[in-house]
């Protein structure tokens, strides 16, 4: 048996093209479409301002109920009729929603694309919204959470974000919502939610062949029936950084490990340093290949994995990172998680390092955008950030032409050890001591 002892070298990149990207206003909406000559599946997508943040205070979750609630049928047809009309197109409905839009969408192979739309359209613009529909669909999703919440980590990820943005802020409180929050939602909320929002005429993302795809009859229908609305637009939060760091301690009796997770607020994800901060994430912790896996895997035997990364909306940003470690090392494993996070920041990246880095993130872009539902989600994402149409194309070029001098800058810029919070889920009366001894944080119970 051969021990390899040398990490195989990065090859040269293979050449992409992105696909042709058409703009249009139609029908008293926007269009995007992509351009794949000869593709027999094409994708249709509704993008929706309405996304959590339009979330009202002790609702959170409410966007997520009416996406899970399109699919129990429209105002002409039930649950039933509804599924086997998508299923005899080969089609199916996909709703959901993230912080800054709401998506309705489906594939099917072109000539079905119109017919598909339609059912679409129809599940977005006119839901059934049955009253027992909408709280069944909403109990469901709060046994879910409630098992979710049942395990490590949610709790650890909303003591985070409470202190990053502040628990009185949309931003502060959980994506989806928490167990409580979820049943609080009403019938009343989904269907004040969705007039609200869903009958806005929104961007109609479309990819496949536009030789054999009608724009003009595919925007008639998914915006037949809306009311145009302007929309007050809000620019990015700052980016305070606090001087001080913190330990939140997130009590779990009995647990056999502690869970981590540690984070700052960062830019939002239009910011001009886009991409030297993709790069310094990917060195410090985005890759298995990272600076932290290497220490705190495969060095220390701390954790199975741990992960550190940039995670960027329209309006906000934050580090996080994230990992499960043994209860016993769960100090030593923030002393040298800061360590390595404070090495990256006042030291920088080196080139072999960045030469990983760039290849796996330029070669992870091109692979990504093989399939049309990829391509009209990275659609989406110039819609929603406001991007141009040869970002994409630019986005590989940036990776690969990134320089250390670039990344080391963003390294120093954008990393804020100093300014950690720190939370901890695990047995506090095995770990609180060993927290307070290591000087990193004052120690503060969630």
């Amino acid at each position: 048996m051969t021990l390899v002892s040398d990490r195989p070298g990065t090859g040269a990149p293979r050449p992409y093209t992105f696909p042709r990207i058409v703009r249009r206003d139609i029908a008293g909406g926007r269009v995007i479409a992509a351009h794949l000559p000869g593709q027999a599946l094409s994708v249709a997508t509704l993008l929706l301002d309405g996304g959590a943040g339009h979330e009202p205070a002790g609702r959170e979750g409410l966007a997520s109920v009416v996406a899970k609630a399109l699919e129990e049928g429209t105002a002409t047809c039930d649950a039933t009729a509804y599924a086997l009309a998508l299923e005899g197109l080969g089609a199916e409905l996909s709703s959901s929603a993230d912080w800054d839009t709401f998506m309705v969408g489906t594939s099917a192979p072109a000539h079905l694309l119109p017919r598909a739309l339609e059912l679409v359209a129809e599940a977005a613009r006119t839901p059934a919204l049955r009253p027992a529909d909408v709280e069944r669909v909403r109990d469901d999703e709060v046994t879910g959470l409630k098992m979710d919440w049942a395990s490590p980590g949610p709790r650890a990820d909303a003591a985070l974000r409470a202190d990053l943005f502040g628990a009185g802020h949309r931003y502060g409180r959980p994506l989806h919502g928490d167990p409580t929050s979820v049943a609080a939602v009403t019938v009343d909320d989904v269907t004040a939610f969705h007039s609200t929002w869903l009958t806005r005429p929104g961007v109609l993302v479309v990819v496949g062949d536009l030789d054999v795809l009608d724009l003009d009859a595919l925007a008639a229908t998914a915006f037949a029936g809306t009311t145009p609305s302007g929309i007050e637009t809000t620019g990015p939060l700052d980016v305070p950084i606090s001087d001080t760091r913190k330990i939140i301690l997130v009590d779990r009796p009995g647990s056999v490990q502690s869970t981590l997770r540690l984070g700052h607020r960062a830019p939002h994800r239009a910011h001009p340093d886009y991409v030297p901060m993709t790069l310094t994430g990917t060195v410090l912790g985005g890759a298995f290949t990272s600076r932290l896996n290497h220490l705190i895997r495969e060095v220390r035997g701390y954790t199975y994995g741990i992960r550190g990364d940039f995670g960027l909306a329209r309006r906000f940003g934050r580090l996080l990172i994230s990992a499960g470690v043994q209860t016993k090392f769960t100090a030593p494993a923030l002393i040298d998680t800061i360590g390595e996070m404070s090495r990256t920041q006042t030291g920088g990246v080196t080139e072999d390092e960045l030469a990983v880095a760039r290849s796996w993130r330029a070669g992870q872009l091109s692979v990504e955008m093989q399939t049309p539902g990829a391509i009209a989600g990275a659609l989406a994402t110039l819609i929603v950030h406001g991007l141009p149409d040869d970002y994409y194309p630019h986005l590989r070029e940036s990776l690969l032409s990134a320089t250390v001098d670039e990344v080391s800058a963003a390294a120093a810029t954008h990393l804020h050890p100093r300014g950690l919070t720190m939370v901890v889920e695990g047995d506090a009366a095995l770990i609180r001591d060993d927290l307070a001894a290591t000087g990193l944080g004052e120690v503060v119970d969630a």
